[in-house]
């Protein structure tokens, strides 16, 4: 595994143990590129374990799942997480994968998903602006 793609899997880890749920998931071209690799490696284990090494092909045109969320290209790697908070309220952060900065925003129940999805758009543009340093 990828120091990239190890990065990833101890941030979610992190958050899982704080209760966060992963909601989506940001990935360069390279992030993607190994998550794919990796996805391959491991089709092709299960396609030997079970035809007693015949290996299997990658499907190129799948969409790619970290931790069973699709990853969409970006041009920085995060993870968005939520989780439910005090009053009906949601909260949604948006975390860096390789170093520790993180945006946060807490959302009203009666908040409408098109403000909600400005919002994070709008977070979003901040964490790229930092990851480019």
């Amino acid at each position: 595994m990828s120091d990239r793609l190890r990065h990833f899997r101890a941030t979610l880890a992190n958050y899982r143990a704080h209760g966060w749920q992963l909601a989506r998931v940001l990935m360069t071209r390279d992030a993607l590129a190994e998550l794919r690799r990796e996805a391959a490696r491991d089709a092709d284990a299960d396609a030997d374990a079970e035809t007693g090494g015949a290996g299997a092909a990658g499907d190129v045109g799948v969409e790619l799942k970290f931790e069973n969320v699709a990853a969409r290209e970006s041009d920085f790697d995060a993870m968005w997480f939520r989780r439910a908070a005090g009053g009906g309220r949601e909260a949604w952060e948006l975390r860096l994968a390789a170093e520790p900065y993180a945006l946060f925003e807490m959302f009203e129940p009666d908040e409408a998903e098109e403000d909600r999805q400005d919002v994070r758009r709008e977070m979003e543009a901040r964490a790229r602006m930092k990851a480019e340093g």
